[in-house]
């Protein structure tokens, strides 16, 4: 730690229509605690912003500040002892989109305390969910938050994910009236983030979240030039992250 997770990411669209891809990908996994500070042409490439998650650092404390305050006002006490691991983007060239960010809060044997997801939107919002999984690391829960134009907020999530050295992988699913109709997976390998480890990395990735925002988009005009119908987009309070 920190560790480049170096591998794919991929979407699936069953229903109303089918659409899918799969491209080259690459997050961070990070402790809060020890956020990678680079110096010199390095901190262009990746660089940490509380502004970036959750409340967006305004009561102070980091992002392990905003997720302490976020989890204790739903019942869960990370403890001072608590490791924090964040999976996400940096901040690249100034500019950062990160559709999922995901923490585990593990206590100092290692268990998980909690877990969290915070789903980004291109609408600049977001919303953050806690997590109760089953012993297979495995959960469900209804979705609250209007992410795809192409999707209105019905349904169930079924998420899964691991996190070992060999493999991150994250997998969420949406369900609806009993039937799967969207899947994205993120796989990858972890890696140290050493001074080359970054330069390559960033070499064969070039513009990582700025790929990311403009492959998100270009897919939402081709599923909008297909006619797939577009849902109206509640309001949405930032409660959900404070």
């Amino acid at each position: 730690m920190p560790a480049l997770v170096v591998g794919t990411v991929s979407h699936v669209r069953r229903a109303p229509m089918r659409h899918a891809f799969e491209n080259a990908h690459y997050q961070w996994l990070v402790d809060l605690d020890a956020l990678p500070r680079f110096r010199g042409p390095l901190r262009w490439l990746a660089r940490f912003d509380a502004r970036d998650h959750l409340d967006g650092g305004r009561l102070g404390g980091g992002i392990r500040g905003d997720l302490s305050r976020w989890l204790a006002g739903r019942g869960v006490v990370v403890e001072p002892g608590d490791r924090v691991l964040m999976l996400a983007h940096a901040r690249v060239l100034g500019h950062v989109f990160d559709p999922l960010t995901v923490f585990w809060c593990l206590r100092a044997d290692g268990s998980p305390r909690a877990v969290v997801f915070e789903v980004h939107n291109t609408y600049g919002e977001r919303h953050a969910y806690l997590v109760e999984a089953d012993e297979r690391g495995r959960a469900r829960l209804d979705k609250e938050f209007y992410v795809s134009p192409f999707n209105d907020t019905s349904g169930t999530y079924d998420l899964a994910w691991r996190l070992t050295s060999d493999q991150v992988l994250v997998s969420i699913s949406l369900e609806r009236a009993g039937s799967r109709v969207f899947t994205a997976v993120t796989t990858g390998r972890p890696v140290p983030a050493t001074t080359s480890t970054v330069l390559r990395t960033s070499a064969r990735h070039l513009f990582m979240t700025h790929r990311v925002s403009l492959l998100i988009r270009w897919h939402g005009i081709r599923l909008w030039l297909a006619r797939l119908p577009i849902q109206p987009r509640p309001a949405h309070s930032q409660e959900a992250v404070r």
